[in-house]
């Protein structure tokens, strides 16, 4: 599994029964506690292992750091990583670190999948149903904090949802058996379902009043506070969507870039219930049913 259908991660076979799955991933902080954001990073990074339906092995931290900031913050950085990377069963075995002006973190992340048993991108077929995992509002809640518009302390549902691995939702998917799976995150839930129907050559309709969403990320989006990278996500998508009355808000919302968001799952009608009830099950606190693939011009989206 290489590039062509724009998937999550890499995987390389090395044996009959073992592939490595690989990815990378880091930015710059969305919360001001550093703690939180090794955390965060960590957990974003891991999601794009869970995606191709694999567990993770091995990790290495990628650092970007300004040494005025002081040591001590980027050990709470390293810190909050290696916590959620133990949690996931891997293990950190190094990293590069570089000086910078601004700090940025994040892993290179090592997996394994049985050749077999790889979920990909571009397995979503007609009937199937659409499950996604965690709500949506990250990029906007983050702009909103740097912007001192809110407290860490008001949005803690949504970033303890982002410091939350995707592991049990993905077991859920591997118990059940599912058409395709993508993680939400930088080009938003709108960006990474597009990719997904075009890997697949199907389209879909989306129910937008059934898409999870932080509510303060609503009341954020109303005051007009959407990231660059949510319009940026729109431009990419032009003539690919077509919106019934869904509020312009709403719409923002679905374009909005995330860190470490859900997993956004194409299962079979038959098997949905099921899924939702292992995701229930897993401790996954968000599991709702958002659309349903068709067969029409691929890659195109009804959002009603």
């Amino acid at each position: 599994m290489g590039i062509e259908t724009a998937d999550d991660a890499a995987v390389y076979r090395v044996s009959e029964d073992t592939a490595l799955v690989q990815t990378v991933d880091f930015f710059t902080p969305i919360v001001d506690d550093p703690y939180l954001f090794g955390q965060i990073a960590a957990a974003n990074a891991l999601s794009d292992i869970y995606a191709m339906g694999g567990e993770p092995l091995t990790a290495m931290n990628i650092v970007a750091f300004p040494p005025k900031l002081g040591f001590d913050v980027l050990q709470k950085i390293l810190l909050g990583g290696r916590d959620k990377i133990e949690e996931s069963g891997a293990v950190i075995v190094g990293g590069h670190t570089v000086e910078d002006k601004e700090p940025k973190y994040g892993l290179a992340v090592t997996g394994l999948v049985c050749p077999g048993e790889v979920i990909t991108n571009a397995g979503a077929k007609a009937g199937d149903r659409l499950v996604l995992t965690k709500p949506l509002g990250m990029g906007i809640l983050a702009t909103a904090l740097k912007g001192g518009m809110v407290e860490e302390g008001e949005m803690m549902d949504a970033i303890d949802s982002g410091r939350t691995l995707n592991a049990s939702a993905a077991e859920a998917m591997r118990k059940i058996g599912v058409s395709a799976c993508t993680d939400v995150t930088g080009f938003g839930f709108l960006g990474h379902l597009s990719l997904m129907l075009t890997a697949s050559g199907v389209s879909v309709r989306v129910e937008a009043k059934e898409v999870p969403i932080w509510s303060k990320a609503i009341e954020f989006a109303e005051m007009g506070l959407i990231p660059a990278g949510a319009a940026e996500n729109r431009a990419f998508l032009k003539g690919k969507i077509s919106f019934g009355r869904v509020d312009e808000v709403i719409q923002d919302i679905l374009f909005d870039p995330q860190t470490s968001g859900g997993l956004l799952i194409s299962v079979p009608t038959e098997r949905c219930d099921e899924l939702v009830e292992a995701l229930k099950k897993g401790g996954v606190p968000t599991r709702a049913v958002v659309g349903e693939i068709l067969r029409g011009e691929v890659g195109t989206i009804e959002v009603i």
